[in-house]
């Protein structure tokens, strides 16, 4: 059945057909097409298009519809409808006759398909929330069994300055407080209502929208019928979300990937989120990690996916807004898959303590201590900076840490060096130095946690 007929003498060719459909995706949406139409039924009884018996009627074969539905999907994708929408209203109109006819007046599916995917999205940005909550419960779990172990941070993927793991995980932790941050706002915007903008230009029925979107759960009713059935800013917003969320999680995977490998050997991954090889059997591959990366890609190339259609539709609807929704599904179940394999790598991961110091001690990242120490003793900080340099290159050829350099040494290159250098160039000395707010002073990442798993709910 088609929603469309009268002007139309022959029938639509089979393969436009299949190409114009859209129900092999859409069908996911109807639920939300279910709850809508019941909505607007008990509006159409207002409005004096049907009576309570016709709504009650109406509404009890479209709960029918959604249980079977439920209970076997494959029968609404092996059909040969356009879309959700009109195997609803098909359906609909085999069980309860003539009545079924009467839904559809006063609506298009033009506020029909955005008023579904709006109430789909939100339930999806909960889920969302529910997901980078738990993901940044198991970082802090994870900072609060690790806050002092000592790793080397990285610029330019070289040892920088001694950090904390801990101090690590709560720099994700921050990431992933924006992602949520960005999920409320997007919530924000998208929660009003386009049922009863029509085809473009309202509804000539007495309908009251405000509500109506009240009833279904929204804030309120848009204001612009033109602008409610083409808008799909709320699709990019989430596409945008999920694209800089997915590069969070991409750099996540990053990092440990790095310090998963021999070389460094910071972390060990479990065993059930790792593979082997087919062939060289001392292989441990962090597959899970190196698939979430990957996936960052897919779902940045949906954002620009729907930028590139919208970018050029005149007002209002057309037919390319029907590539809104794949793309999105995908992406936001990528998303949301990629939180819940992240919190499950977390979950079961160890660190090597060891390691993480040895690295920390290796890299000379104490050098500038050494600056700052001659700062304190008068010198100005491009001459200290100078001798720390100058010491470095000093160690490296004698192969030793600056920790490990004579106090003669140190000396030949600044009087103003006392033995009391070796106290204020110990990694400990390094982090707790670095107590402004954000450093990475152990008392202040003790401090973070205690925040963090407040604003969690987790003490």
């Amino acid at each position: 059945m088609s929603l469309w007929g009268g002007r139309f003498l022959d029938e639509s060719n089979k393969k436009f057909k299949i190409f114009n459909s859209s129900l092999h995706f859409d069908y996911i949406l109807a639920k939300e097409d279910i709850f809508a139409s019941i909505a607007w039924s008990k509006s159409l009884v207002e409005a004096g298009v049907l009576t309570q018996e016709e709504q009650k009627k109406i509404e009890s074969a479209l709960v029918f519809l959604k249980k079977e539905i439920y209970n076997n999907p494959k029968k609404v994708l092996e059909s040969d409808y356009e879309d959700i929408h009109s195997w609803i209203e098909a359906n609909l109109i085999k069980k309860i006759g003539e009545l079924g006819k009467k839904l559809h007046t006063g609506r298009s599916r033009n506020d029909q398909i955005t008023t579904d995917l709006k109430l789909w999205c939100k339930k999806k940005i909960f889920v969302l929330l529910d997901s980078i909550i738990n993901l940044q419960k198991n970082f802090v779990f994870v900072a609060e069994s690790n806050y002092d172990a000592i790793m080397p941070g990285y610029t330019h993927l070289q040892r920088a300055q001694p950090i904390t793991f801990s101090y690590w995980c709560l720099a994700y932790i921050q990431m992933l407080k924006r992602d949520a941050s960005r999920l409320k706002d997007i919530l924000k915007r998208l929660d009003v209502s386009p049922l009863g903008s029509g085809a473009l230009s309202g509804t000539a029925w007495n309908i009251n929208r405000t509500k109506l979107a009240i009833s279904m759960g929204f804030n309120s009713a848009t204001n612009n019928a033109l602008d409610s059935v083409s808008d799909r800013d709320y699709v990019i917003e989430l596409l945008s979300a999920s694209s800089i969320s997915m590069t969070h999680l991409s750099r996540f995977s990053e990092d440990l990937i790095f310090f998963n490998s021999n070389e460094a050997n910071f972390v060990e991954l479990s065993d059930s989120i790792t593979s082997g090889s087919s062939l060289m059997p001392q292989k441990k591959n962090p597959d899970a990690l190196e698939i979430i990366r990957s996936k960052c890609g897919r779902v940045h190339g949906a954002l620009v996916s729907i930028l590139v259609v919208l970018k050029s539709l005149p007002l209002s609807y057309n037919k390319d807004l029907q590539e809104d929704k794949e793309s999105l599904f995908d992406s936001l179940k990528t998303w949301n898959d990629s939180l819940s394999i992240a919190t499950l790598i977390l979950k079961n991961i160890k660190l090597n303590r060891l390691s993480c110091r040895k690295a920390a001690e290796k890299s000379y990242s104490n050098a500038t201590e050494i600056a700052d120490y001659l700062v304190k003793k008068g010198m100005t900080f491009r001459e200290a900076h100078n001798v720390s340099g100058q010491l470095v290159l000093r160690a490296i050829n004698e192969k030793k840490s600056l920790n490990n350099l004579d106090l003669s040494v140190f000396q030949q290159y600044s009087t103003l060096i006392t033995d009391d250098i070796y106290e204020n160039i110990t990694l400990e000395s390094c982090l707790e130095k670095r107590s402004s707010k954000g450093g990475v002073a152990l008392n202040e990442i003790r401090k973070q946690i205690i925040k963090e798993k407040i604003r969690l709910n987790i003490l």
